[in-house]
């Protein structure tokens, strides 16, 4: 579905219900690939960024159809065509969706002019290449509701879209999620596709692109190749089926997955509870145990001496060896590698001389040892068990062929047995091509046959006598068996083993027929039991991940997850502390660094999402706190998929707006949402009370709402206590836990050191949004209290949020203020620190809007009699040198009373400026550089020490 101008085409967007959100079905997190509705997005549509080169909108008329209207069918297509201008990997949670997405920036150009009704053919060409689009409900909600939309008219950037997910669902992924979206800037659109192996999905943005093109400019397009690109990079990149069927049961319980590295190495939960597998073995199989499992002789002596049935046997070292221990045991044997595995160089019911040679000879080259043993009659069986219980079971057929008079073996082979669409060589069938090799040469020989021989017609000729363990038997295997096998992988020390056994009939004891264990394998295969030849699959990975993560138990931590337009980073490390009081060694991921525990890990801005899936990722944190800005969410997405607490600081008048083609407080308020909508329904959403848009998040929330707010009659605060619901606020100069009627008084705002005797409105603020999130968490009220008397009390906590200095009369305020919104609520603070002068040192900061810089300007000539303008030289910016300083110019040049403005663009310089004139009575604000507070603080403290 597009957006036209701002107006949705087909069927009207509307705010999900905590079921649909993403995904249809009732289910959260998964979809068939035949779904393709896109019909329910997680939130309205956002638009894309304000710095993509400028282009002329058209028009559009109050009441004026979105539909397009057909030009002429004549029009050159060759020389229009599709650009990218960036894609952005949103690699977590956004304001698309739950999941990871590609969000491509393209513009379309010319053929914004030219919509899929108004060129010849395309249709047509789409339609007939990609037959598979009409599953793509699209807009209308219907079957082929897509290429409705295409026969009425839609845009490339919508088509592109739909080609994208039905390349990937052709090479193997499904399709998933999908949007277009028109930004503000005339033919540039977001396309925003599911994602769910990065590589892949951006060379399908690419095919789909030169498909598109193609198809619009009637030129060749070889789609079998294009999709077999995508299919080698789907076998390359994504995970194998055995890893992927535990993953998908992780899922399904909502535990968190990471995957660790291009392999199939990954992580389910966070932190100090999380879990690792590699393909089937689990961080609970030891080394020791896998080290015994590869010893075939070792496996077999502790099973035997724990009364397990094996055969009997041992290892040999020379051929005369090998034919010594046949004799012993008694014809026929079975002649193996010590550690070979997958069965090669494995020969079954050999009874001559000449067969155990050969057989020696063989198995000699795949391993380190020979074994010899007895052979066992029967059927080969693979039997999967998990931690204390058996889970599934698959048996193996011998493979035939019959003669006809006329083709070889060979031929027979490939006509009757491999012809069977069930055999492969991939992991999509369940059995293997079969092939000529030693062993089955062996067999033929046994039978006077050869690969060249004609079988004589009704002939019937044995290929392969064990092998193509695929037909699920698990329902059929007796108790004792089933017990047996346990008792095997406990020996062995193994909590997921693949058991092979040999047995005539496995819904008979073992013992009645003699029937044995002959390897118990660590990491063993899952194929045979998700996609037997014969049989219901298996909910293998199911079972992998219960093991893991008994019933209650996620596998996560406490996650905080902060977002706002100010106040994020006071408010993160203060929940920080507050967790470590509360005795959890917790990981910080904030603005002014990487902390773990107490120590700096990393200096400098770590809100990101790298950072805070670095905290994920360590073994050793057990709470986790990471602050998340506008433009994480927008261009990174969270780096986690649930949090226990999300909280939203404030809006207010909002920051970097332009952005990402965000304009207005409103589209700003959709992306700090995403915070809310990744709470656990256990968990709570800590919202500022005060800020009508961010208290209107709270019925999106699918956990509990603490409000918080300085005044207990705000509307949101009132309405949440009459229902008898959580809040915290001020009373009587305390801070007050409120539950309806009942309230609990904490502590004395005007005894905590960040807000300067209650005198600084915002730090109040977030000194409140911190205790709700510690009363969500759980902590006391002791730690709270305690915690929040005691942070920041010598100014070294908080270091760039107005930090006070006093020196002969004068007030010096360090701050890191850069926008409007927190300009004001500092000038407010400031208003209640008397001064006979006032005195500014500003910077515009990172990249702002003009008008966002006038109005800075604006603010502070209404409050300050000084100020000296300095170029932020820890930030890059795109404008020319002076230009951010010439705004703020222009709105300090609105105010009403006479200011002394000064231009220094060297900030040490412009600090000295502003130190070297202070006088008793002055108060000094210094802007803090927007990257790193730490010159500016310690400049001032060489001030005081003069």
């Amino acid at each position: 579905m597009a957006i036209r101008h701002g107006r949705v085409v087909g069927l009207a967007e509307r705010v999900p219900s905590v079921q649909q959100r993403e995904f249809i079905g009732g289910k959260r997190r998964r979809i068939v690939a035949a779904d393709f509705t896109n019909f329910h997005p997680r939130k309205p549509p956002a638009h894309a960024s304000a710095l993509l080169p400028a282009r002329h909108p058209r028009p559009l008329s109050p009441g004026v159809s979105c539909l397009p209207t057909r030009t002429s069918p004549h029009q050159n297509m060759k020389d229009k065509d599709i650009e990218f201008l960036d894609v952005v990997a949103l690699r977590g949670p956004n304001i698309w969706t739950y999941r990871p997405v590609l969000e491509a920036w393209v513009d379309i150009g010319a053929l914004e002019d030219y919509p899929s009704n108004t060129i010849p053919g395309l249709y047509e060409r789409l339609s007939t290449w990609l037959p598979g689009l009409i599953e793509h409900r699209c807009s209308p909600g219907v079957r082929g509701g897509f290429l409705q939309r295409l026969r009425e008219g839609t845009w490339p950037g919508h088509i592109l879209e739909h080609v994208t997910l039905e390349l990937q669902t052709l090479a193997g992924l499904p399709g998933g999620f999908g949007k277009a979206r028109e930004t503000s800037t005339r033919g540039v659109y977001k396309v925003v596709v599911r994602a769910w192996q990065e590589q892949v999905t951006r060379a399908a943005l690419d095919e789909a692109r030169e498909l598109v093109m193609a198809a619009i400019q009637d030129r060749p397009f070889d789609v079998q190749r294009s999709v077999a690109r995508l299919h080698d990079l789907v076998d390359t990149h994504c995970l194998g089926p055995s890893t992927a069927c535990i993953v998908d049961a992780a899922d399904d319980r909502d535990i968190p997955c990471i995957r660790l590295f291009e392999g199939n190495l990954v992580q389910f939960g966070y932190g100090a509870r999380q879990r690792r597998i590699w393909t089937a073995e689990t961080d609970r199989t030891s080394a020791i145990a896998e080290g015994i499992s590869r010893d075939k002789d070792l496996t077999k002596t502790l099973l035997s001496e724990s009364g397990v049935p094996v055969p009997e046997g041992r290892q040999v070292d020379s051929p005369a060896d090998a034919w010594e221990a046949a004799q012993d045991i008694g014809l026929p044997v079975v002649v193996k590698p010590c550690d070979g595995n997958h069965g090669r160089g494995v020969f079954t019911n050999l009874a001559s001389q000449t067969e155990v040679l050969s057989a020696y000879a063989v198995a000699v080259e795949e391993g380190s040892g020979v074994l010899v043993e007895r052979f066992v009659p029967g059927n080969e069986h693979r039997l999967l068990v998990v931690g204390d219980r058996l889970v599934a079971a698959a048996a193996g057929e011998p493979a035939w062929v019959t003669g006809d008079g006329r083709n070889t073996v060979s031929r027979l082979i490939e006509l009757q047995i491999n012809s069977d669409p069930r055999r492969g060589r991939t992991e999509n069938h369940p059995l293997n091509i079969v092939r000529l090799d030693s062993a089955a040469r062996l067999e033929l020989a046994r039978q006077s046959l050869s690969a060249d021989s004609v079988p004589a017609a009704g002939r019937r000729v044995l290929i392969q006598r064990s092998g193509n363990v695929a037909f699920d038997v698990t329902d059929r295997v007796h108790p004792d068996t089933a017990a047996t096998v346990v008792l095997a992988a406990k020996i062995v020390g193994l909590d997921v083993a693949g058991v092979d056994l040999v047995a005539e009939d496995i819904s008979q004891p073992l013992d009645d027929q003699r029937g044995a264990i002959v390897e118990v394998n660590a990491g063993p295969g899952l194929l045979m039991h998700l996609k037997p030849a014969d049989g219901p699959p298996r909910p293998v990975g199911r079972a992998i991940v219960d093991h893991l993560f008994p019933v209650g138990d996620d596998g996560r931590i406490p996650v905080v997850g902060i977002t706002g337009a100010n106040g994020k980073t006071v408010v993160a490390r203060l929940v920080a502390r507050l967790l470590a009081l509360a005795g959890r060694h917790t990981g910080l991921a904030c603005s002014e660094g990487l902390y773990l525990g107490s120590r700096l890990v990393q200096a400098g801005d770590r809100a990101d999402w790298a950072s805070g899936r670095r905290l994920l990722m360590n073994r050793s944190v057990e709470a986790a706190v990471i602050e998340n800005d506008s433009a994480v969410i927008l261009g990174q997405g969270l780096a986690y998929d649930r949090c226990q607490v999300g909280v939203v600081t404030n809006i207010d008048q909002g920051d970097h707006l332009g952005d990402f083609d965000i304009q207005d407080t409103d589209r700003l308020a959709n992306v700090f949402r995403t915070q809310v909508d990744v709470v656990l329904p256990g968990g709570a959403a800590v919202l500022n009370a005060r800020d009508p848009l961010v208290a209107g998040m709270a019925p999106l929330c699918d956990g509990d709402v603490v409000f918080f707010g300085i005044d207990p009659g705000l509307p949101a605060i009132a309405e949440q206590l009459a229902q008898g619901k959580r809040a915290v606020f001020l009373r009587g100069g305390s801070i007050v836990l409120a539950e309806g009627r009942n309230e609990t008084p904490l502590a004395d705002i005007a005894a905590i050191p960040l807000t300067h005797g209650a005198r600084v409105g915002f730090q109040v603020e977030n000194v409140l949004a911190a205790v709700g999130t510690a009363w969500a968490l759980g902590i006391p009220d002791a730690i709270i209290r305690a915690g929040i008397e005691a942070f920041d009390i010598d100014q070294a906590d908080a270091p760039w949020q107005f930090t006070l200095f006093e020196r002969g009369g004068a007030t010096v305020v360090v701050d890191d203020v850069h926008n409007a919104s927190a300009l004001q609520a500092l000038i407010d603070a400031a208003a209640r620190f008397p001064a006979s002068r006032r005195c500014a040192v500003y910077a515009a900061g990172a990249d702002r809007r003009d008008a966002d810089l006038i109005e800075q300007g604006r603010l502070l000539a209404g409050a300050f009699d000084r100020v000296v303008l300095y170029d932020d030289a820890t930030v890059t910016s795109r404008r020319p040198a002076g230009q951010a300083r010439a705004l703020l110019r222009q709105g300090l040049a609105q105010g009403t009373r006479p200011i002394d403005v000064q231009d220094e663009p060297d900030h040490a310089l412009a600090i000295g400026l502003a130190l070297d004139h202070i006088q008793a009575g002055d108060f000094v604000l210094l802007q803090s550089d927007e990257a790193y507070s730490g010159p500016t603080i310690d400049r001032v403290r060489r001030w005081i020490q003069q």
